[in-house]
């Protein structure tokens, strides 16, 4: 293999010619009419058994040609990349240059390389940290959580069903009297009270007794999420089978001691407070985490190529794919039920997929610039991490990961990065609203009269680290009645695609 000729093109892929030797392409030549020989019929021979001469004569040389560039440009085109230090993000454009009999053979190749990161300031950063304190509501909240875990769950045989009961429910549902997609349940499980259905629905449940078939009347919302049902009044013919419903516990000393191992309400609500706390600090940690990797990205430069984006967007739809496909929901199904087209879906995602692939690309150039590496003992210590995560003997993680070692220590590469980031960032305190003032004073009204000042709504952007497809599961349920779900975009500000992929195929590989 030799390399011809290397130019980078305006549109900044580089183009390569690529020479094999004749000897060499005659090797593929000779594989090409090995593999072929058997399917090829040539009259006076046996099906299978003509020598090449005759063949090419018969058909010309031109027959292996396809076979023969196929064994040999793959290998020639990966030598040639590693030999000029290319670093290619996909597949290349090939074109024959020259194929002559018993001349050199010459291939072009044009290649899409990795775009060049100009880092800007990426230490000494500024990024605003949260302080969240836990409140005596939150704490009641996990308290509450605690008692419903801990109820007692029995079956309603006789009287009207309540709020809060969980019934086994068939319904139907109809506009003007036509039945529409997605409006058919049977035995669905649905807590009274819960939500999950459009206002007014579970409330027409409630008063209802097992065993009686009704109708319930309601109309959808005016932003629902399917066009041909928003604002529209419906019917749906509806039967429960049967109910269940929770008998609390008292909250006293021996409801602590039933489900925890302190002996007071007291211990058990400080016990909550202490681990609400620890869960805060470590939500703020990681949101300032997140924050300070936006300001690095957001200073540094760099042109994408469409390719990466469309790759990362690919990405995101298969693991999109594979959560529906764990809650039983096709992809298409899916599309189906929400009104989307897979173009619509592409579109969605392409705004996060060009900020992760940025986001990648400024890390690994931090990485390099800053010679962060991966040790033995960074390696060991997440085996050790993921074995007791899994409840697994480190020898069989790594037996599991052995496949995908190197994309675990680029993983690691990046979180080593993302500390250092962290390590010398400045965490600034959230600014307090100016009208925060002015809601905790009496304002005065026009008359003299004093009435409480209007409390100011802030909306906050929330920002997680799933992919779409975790807050697909209410929206990708078959709910006819079900409240419109939005989609918040996701924003992964971290590079943990490998970890979390090895991780996943790990535990998937124990399994089975």
């Amino acid at each position: 293999m030799k390399v011809l000729k290397v130019e980078q093109r305006e549109d900044k892929r580089m183009y390569l010619e690529i020479e094999v030797e004749s000897a060499e392409f005659e090797k593929a030549m000779e594989k090409s009419y090995k593999k072929n020989v058997k399917q090829i019929n040539i009259p006076g021979f046996r099906k299978g058994k003509a020598p090449r001469k005759i063949i090419e004569k018969f058909y010309t040389e031109a027959i292996f040609y396809d076979d023969a560039i196929n064994f040999v440009v793959p290998d020639a085109y990966d030598e040639a990349i590693q030999e000029k230090n290319i670093e290619a993000v996909e597949m290349p454009e090939i074109d024959i240059v020259k194929l002559e009999k018993g001349e050199n053979f010459v291939f072009s190749a044009l290649v899409t390389v990795r775009p060049e990161v100009t880092l800007g300031e990426y230490k000494g950063i500024s990024a605003q940290k949260d302080v969240n304190t836990v409140t005596e509501e939150e704490v009641e909240g996990e308290i509450k959580r605690m008692q419903d875990n801990a109820a007692r769950v029995t079956t309603v045989e006789e009287g009207t069903l309540e709020m809060g009961d969980k019934v086994d429910l068939d319904f139907e549902g109809s506009v003007d009297g036509v039945a529409f997609e997605g409006g058919k349940g049977e035995h669905y499980s649905l807590v009274l009270g819960s939500n999950s259905f459009i206002p007014g629905f579970e409330e027409q449940i409630a008063g209802k007794t097992i065993g009686e078939e009704f109708d319930v009347n309601v109309t959808f919302p005016e932003e629902y999420h399917a066009e041909d049902l928003k604002g529209k009044a419906a019917v749906f013919k509806c039967k429960v089978h049967s109910a269940e419903k929770k008998e609390l516990p008292e909250l006293d000393d021996e409801f602590a001691k039933d489900v925890s191992e302190f002996d007071t309400l007291a211990e058990l609500r400080a016990d909550a407070k202490a681990k609400l706390e620890k869960g805060k600090e470590a939500e703020a940690n990681r949101k300032f985490e997140d924050a300070v990797v936006d300001v690095v990205v957001e200073n540094a430069t760099v042109e994408i190529p469409e390719c990466m984006i469309k790759q990362q967007i690919d990405n995101q739809i298969q693991d999109i794919s594979y959560r529906l496909q764990s809650q039983g929901m096709p992809l298409e199904q899916y599309l189906q039920f929400t009104g989307m087209t897979m173009d619509g879906l592409r579109e969605q995602l392409k705004e996060t997929a060009e900020k992760t692939v940025k986001t990648q690309l400024v890390l690994a150039e931090i990485s390099k610039a800053e010679a962060i590496e991966v040790t033995e003992e960074d390696v060991e210590a997440e085996y050790k991490k993921m074995a007791d995560m899994y409840s697994m003997e480190v020898e069989k993680v790594k037996e599991l990961m052995a496949a995908n070692a190197e994309a675990l220590k680029g993983d690691l590469k990046i979180h080593k990065t993302i500390d250092m980031l962290v390590a010398n960032a400045k965490a600034t305190k959230a600014k307090k609203p100016a009208a925060k003032k002015a809601a905790a004073k009496e304002e005065k009204a026009e008359d003299g009269e004093k009435k409480p000042a209007a409390k100011k709504t802030t909306t906050t952007k929330k920002t997680t680290t799933t992919k779409k497809a975790a807050e697909a599961k209410e929206t990708a349920e078959k709910k006819p009645a079900a409240k419109k779900t939005t989609t918040t975009k996701t924003t992964t500000t971290k590079a943990t695609t490998a970890k979390k992929t090895t991780t996943k195929k790990a535990a998937d590989k124990e399994d089975k």
